[in-house]
């Protein structure tokens, strides 16, 4: 387990588990890390700071005023290169998940730009209830990582789920999870457009589909899981991310998304089309809202610009090009035809007779093609998963091209 130079806060919460932290402490030095501590003043209760204080050789914080002196939160969320809230009580849990700030765990929290890894300790009962496991939703869909909880001895006596991991798991946890091995694409460039597009009709209305971004969304999380730098080019949606290494653009029309691909692909090693963007715009659009008066109403359409043919004229070898198709009939020969049509490197095949497959749903059923010939038919996962085998592949084909 190596550590080396990584720059570590650890927050401490009111849990009986926080009597572990010396030891969580003693061990990410051993490993390398440089560790700095802060708790809740309800941690106190459970573990001394003078302790934590002499494992870590840096003073210990649970104030944001120490009197005379501030305690820079925001000083702290920079320099570290990780947040770990070990243990994190479902009290806390539940404030993180919402946005509160009413301590200096929080506000930390709340001021951190690195990656932030949750090992949630409570009993059974709460860490299974359904607030809880909407909190816990919540908190990865802001990207913070969250340590698997472990099934032992519980403090109520009760045996079960809930009990923080193991100092050692939690080292080696951080350890894979920060190691530039594991960052195959640091210092690489992508580009992902997710989402729909809105054309309008006039100032209320607009022509648009039923793509909600998931898809997207979770290929930009899962390309700057292996280091990347992401540029989310996002259509409307009420969905967000919060991950640390993704960039958001928002856009609405075909035209925008449009434009901010063009701009963004001539700097980015990879790009991955995935939005459902509107092949047609109304010719023109009504400065005044169109009043209801004739029995039929003729909406003139125009063509928009072809945004992955555009990239694929302008493609360089050093280029990954990954395009989606949404097929209802010939799906396997129309989106062959489309990945050689537009030169993409590879397309990402999805039908609307699969179920669980296509917009709105948290699932997708893919065959992915490429270039070389390539075809795998993936079995229905969630789109996370689905988002991490494309990615995966898009590794193999970079690693393909180097070795030519």
């Amino acid at each position: 387990m190596h550590l080396t130079g990584k720059k570590i806060v650890l927050a401490v919460t009111g849990s009986i588990a926080a009597y572990k932290t010396p030891q969580l402490v003693r061990l990410l030095i051993k490993a390398g890390a440089e560790v700095k501590v802060i708790t809740t003043q309800m941690a106190e209760a459970f573990v001394s700071p003078l302790a934590l204080a002499t494992v870590s050789k840096h003073p210990v914080h649970s104030s944001i005023s120490d009197g005379a002196s501030w305690n820079n939160h925001v000083e702290l969320g920079l320099w570290a290169d990780a947040l770990v809230v070990a243990p994190c009580s479902a009290n806390t849990l539940a404030k993180m998940a919402h946005g509160l700030c009413d301590n200096l765990v929080l506000a930390v929290y709340l001021s951190a730009r690195c990656p932030v890894f949750i090992a949630p300790a409570m009993d059974e009962d709460m860490w299974l209830h359904e607030s809880t496991r909407s909190n816990v939703q919540r908190l990865r869909s802001y990207g913070n990582r969250l340590i698997p909880v472990a099934h032992g001895e519980l403090a109520s006596g009760l045996i079960g789920e809930g009990r923080m991991a193991e100092p050692e798991e939690i080292v080696s946890y951080l350890s894979t999870s920060l190691s530039d091995n594991n960052k195959p694409l640091k210092g690489i460039n992508a580009l992902v457009t997710a989402g729909p597009t809105f054309e309008r009709i006039d100032p209320v209305r607009f022509v648009g589909n039923f793509s909600t971004g998931k898809m997207g969304i979770a290929i930009a999380e899962a390309l700057a899981d292996k280091g990347a730098s992401v540029c989310l080019v996002l259509g409307p949606t009420h969905l967000k991310t919060y991950h640390y290494d993704v960039k958001v653009i928002n856009v609405e029309s075909a035209a925008e998304m449009y434009d901010a691909s063009m701009k963004i692909f001539p700097n980015s090693e990879i790009a991955v089309l995935a939005a459902a963007v509107a092949d047609y715009k109304p010719k023109e659009m009504a400065q005044e809202k169109i009043k209801k008066k004739a029995e039929t109403f003729n909406l003139d359409l125009t063509r928009t610009n072809d945004i992955l043919a555009s990239l694929g004229k302008v493609k360089t070898g050093n280029q990954i090009l990954v395009g989606f198709a949404l097929e209802t009939t010939n799906e396997l020969a129309n989106a062959i035809e489309k990945m050689k049509s537009k030169n993409a490197d590879m397309m990402a095949l999805n039908s609307l007779r699969d179920e669980g497959a296509g917009f709105g749903h948290d699932t997708n059923k893919l065959t992915l093609l490429d270039s070389t010939g390539y075809n795998e038919q993936l079995p229905l996962l969630s789109k996370k998963e689905s988002a991490e085998a494309i990615v995966k592949h898009i590794l193999e084909l970079r690693h393909a091209e180097k070795t030519v």
